[in-house]
């Protein structure tokens, strides 16, 4: 077995799918349909589309293999992405890249697989489009150009995933329309010479919800979080899904002391939300407020960097005060 080389331009490459926002948007309709109809179309027991992340491999969408996300170093999309045409092994047993790999000699099985390299708009390869099947086989060149076809489709949702602006999920503002806005309120609010502060926020014991009781409640978890912070703020208020379970507010024309008083009300409405939910789980988060520096040599990144320390002091107090 072979572990995949890393690419040359890793650190670009891993930075362009941070920014794209993929890891953190979930599967799509769209996309469910794509490996579906790939299932389908070639006849093989699963089709995915595959995100290439550090050090693990996440499934986008999975139709046919456990939607779990597996180590790199033993992937087969790892290889994927080092090409700039399909990867197609007809017999894993016979490649001395994946031979005795564990994909290959456990309950998994994999004999045959087909990947597409699928890039993001800037160039980036960030994962792949394939098919996989517990038999050796080919694929002639018309099966060939359709895999193509299917990545091509899949790079444009990914496309526009990424050039979206919005949180699919929970219909707050996403990392993208998050850093375009944040910037556009630090320069208005120092025009006008006005306080501007900013809330990070993350939700306590996310993982243990989703492990637990399952995706679908983690999800409930995040949209009920959401609609709390949209009934429970100004409409100025920025309010931002980061990706995972991190969220942001930016209070215009606010102090510091003002933010507090807000935060303090959006915890009252969170337990006041437990206490009616009739869910298994409590909603809890950890929160930090920074005040921007109109003075200093700040920049956005700096203040999130601030509130998000300030955020992580209180996870680990809650975390300790268990």
């Amino acid at each position: 077995m072979k572990i995949p080389a890393i690419p040359t331009d890793e650190e670009k490459r891993l930075a362009s799918l941070n920014d794209s926002g993929l890891l953190d948007s979930g599967s799509t309709v769209r996309l469910d349909r794509l490996t579906r109809l790939a299932k389908r179309m070639f006849d093989v027991p699963a089709a995915l589309i595959t995100l290439v992340d550090k050090d693990q491999l996440h499934f986008k969408s999975s139709d046919g293999f456990p939607a779990d996300s597996i180590p790199r170093k033993i992937s087969f999309c790892g290889h994927a992405i080092l090409c700039n045409t399909p990867l197609i092994v007809p017999d894993a047993t016979c490649d001395d890249r994946f031979d005795n790999n564990p994909l290959v000699t456990g309950d998994a099985h994999i004999r045959f697989y087909a990947g597409h390299p699928l890039r993001l708009p800037d160039g980036a390869v960030v994962g792949s489009f394939c098919l996989l099947d517990r038999e050796p086989r080919e694929l002639d060149a018309a099966e060939i150009d359709s895999l193509k076809d299917f990545a091509m489709i899949v790079e444009d949702e990914f496309a526009a995933m990424s050039a979206a602006s919005t949180d699919a999920l929970t219909g707050l503002f996403n990392r993208r329309g998050f850093d375009s806005l944040a910037k556009f309120a630090i320069s208005a609010s120092r025009r006008r010479a006005e306080p501007i502060t900013l809330a990070w926020i993350d939700l306590d014991n996310f993982k243990e919800i989703n492990d637990t009781w399952g995706h679908a409640e983690g999800d409930e978890a995040l949209k009920a979080l959401a609609s709390l912070m949209t009934t429970s703020l100004r409409e100025a208020d920025l309010r931002v899904r980061i990706g995972g379970d991190e969220f942001a507010i930016v209070f215009s024309d606010t102090h510091e002391q003002g933010a507090w008083i807000a935060m303090q009300y959006l915890v009252e409405q969170v337990d006041a939300w437990n206490k009616a939910s009739g869910k298994p789980w409590k909603l809890q988060f950890s929160w930090g407020i920074s005040e921007f520096d109109h003075n200093g040599k700040g920049d956005l990144k700096e203040w999130m960097k601030d509130a998000d320390e300030k955020m992580y002091a209180m996870k680990l107090k809650h975390h300790h005060g268990r």
